[in-house]
C-alpha cells in the first residue's frame, strides 16, 4: 500500500503517519520529494484498513497495490479456472455454447429449440422461468412451472441448464432445479442475493451490469466467493452507450481486461449486447478471438411469437451456421467445446 501525503503536510502530520501504520505493526518506507511525500507500508494489505487512513491529516491519497477482490484476482489463482457444470468444462481452454430462448414459454416449444441447439453444438441450455421486465405488465415468466419444463427438456435432450434467480427468497427453489445459477446484469449488486448464491455452492454465471465498472463486476464475483463457491463464470453482456444504433454498448475489451486480473472464466451475451441479430455472429466470433470463454446467445424458432426479446433472436438455422464457425475459430486458438454428459462426441 502507499499513501500520497499532501504537498502541505507537515513534518509534524507526516511523523504521526509514519508512527500510526509502524504501531499498527507495518513497515514503512518513506520517499521525500521537493514536493510531496509518499510512504509505502510494506506488510499483509488484509489487516489495513483503507478508510482511517484516508481521514488521516495530511494524507492525500491512499494507493492499495493489491486488488480488493481478493479470492477473484490472478494473484490468488496463477491458473485460469475451470468451471464444471455437470460436466461440461468452462474455461481454461474449454468453451461454453450456452443458448436458448430469452424465457420459457411452453414445453413444445422449449423441445424444439433445444433439439435444435444441441444438434448445432450447443452444450447447455438457457431459458428464463423468472423474468426481470422494465415493465410490470411485461411477461414475467412462469416460475415453477417454467423450471420443471426446462429441467425436463434439458433431460431430454442431454444438456445441463442454466436459469436466472431473481430473489434471495427463490434461491433454494431454483437450485433445486438448474446446473448453473444465473444472475442477471440488473442484480448484479444485490449483495443478499450474491451471498445467498454464494452459499448453494452451484456454478454461477454472473452478468455484467448495465452500468457497472470491471471492477464493480469482479467485486459482485468476489461477494460469491467469499461463500466458498469458487465456480463463477464471468459474463459480458453489454453496458450502457450513448449511441441508440445497438441495444448497449459491446464492450469485448472487456475480456481481454478480465483475463490480466482475474482467473475466472468469462464468456460474451452478443445477444443483450447488440439486439440485433444481425450483429450477434459476428460479435460472438469477436468475443472468442479476444480470449472469451464462451458464448451466450439467445434462440428461437418462432421470433415474432416470443413473449420476451424475440427481435434479439437467432433462428435455429443461424445459430447452427454461428456455432460451425465459433468451431472452426475455436480450433485456431486450441480450443475445445465439451460436450454434455447426454450427448456423444
Amino acid at each position: 500500500m502507499i499513501l500520497i501525503l499532501s504537498p502541505h503536510a507537515t513534518d509534524e502530520q507526516i511523523d504521526h503517519v509514519i508512527r500510526h501504520v509502524e504501531d499498527l505493526g507495518f513497515q514503512t518506507h518513506v520517499s521525500r520529494g521537493a514536493f510531496r511525500t509518499i510512504v509505502g507500508v510494506i506488510g499483509d494489505e488484509d489487516k489495513l484498513s483503507v478508510e482511517p487512513l484516508n481521514a488521516m491529516p495530511g494524507v492525500e491519497k491512499v494507493v492499495p497495490v493489491l486488488p480488493p477482490y481478493k479470492l477473484a484476482s490472478l494473484e490468488a489463482h496463477p491458473t485460469p479456472s475451470i468451471v464444471d457444470v455437470a460436466g461440461v468444462k468452462i474455461g481454461g481452454g474449454h468453451l461454453a455454447m450456452i443458448a436458448g430462448p430469452c424465457a420459457v414459454e411452453g414445453r413444445d416449444r422449449m423441445e424444439r429449440i433445444a433439439e435444435s441447439i444441441r444438434d448445432a453444438g450447443a452444450n447447455i441450455l438457457r431459458g428464463g422461468a423468472f423474468k426481470p421486465r422494465t415493465s410490470p405488465y411485461s411477461f414475467q415468466g412462469l416460475g415453477e412451472d417454467g423450471l420443471k419444463i426446462l429441467r425436463e427438456t434439458g433431460d431430454k435432450f442431454g444438456l445441463p441448464i442454466v436459469t436466472e434467480v431473481m430473489d434471495p427468497r427463490c434461491v433454494e427453489l431454483v437450485a433445486e432445479y438448474a446446473d448453473m445459477i444465473q444472475i442477471g446484469a440488473r442484480n448484479m449488486q444485490n449483495f443478499v442475493l450474491l451471498t445467498e448464491v454464494g452459499k448453494t455452492q452451484k456454478p454461477v454465471l454472473l452478468k455484467r451490469g448495465m452500468s457497472a465498472t470491471i471492477t464493480d463486476l469482479l467485486m459482485s464475483a468476489e461477494y460469491i466467493m467469499s461463500q466458498g463457491n469458487f465456480g463463477v463464470v464471468l459474463c459480458e453482456r453489454g453496458v450502457k452507450g450513448f449511441d441508440n444504433i445497438a441495444r448497449n454498448l459491446y464492450d469485448v475489451a472487456s475480456v481481454a481486461i478480465v483475463k490480466g486480473l482475474s482467473h475466472l472464466p468469462i464468456i460474451v451475451d452478443p445477444s443483450h449486447a447488440t439486439g440485433r441479430p444481425d450483429l450477434i455472429p459476428p460479435c460472438a466470433l469477436a468475443g472468442i478471438a479476444a480470449g472469451a470463454d464462451g458464448v451466450h446467445i439467445e434462440v428461437h424458432d418462432c421470433p415474432e411469437e416470443a413473449k420476451s426479446d424475440g427481435p434479439q433472436a437467432l433462428l435455429p438455422h443461424q445459430y447452427a451456421e454461428l456455432a460451425d464457425q465459433i468451431r472452426k475459430l475455436a480450433a485456431l486458438f486450441n480450443k475445445t467445446i465439451s460436450p454434455p454428459a447426454g450427448v456423444a462426441s
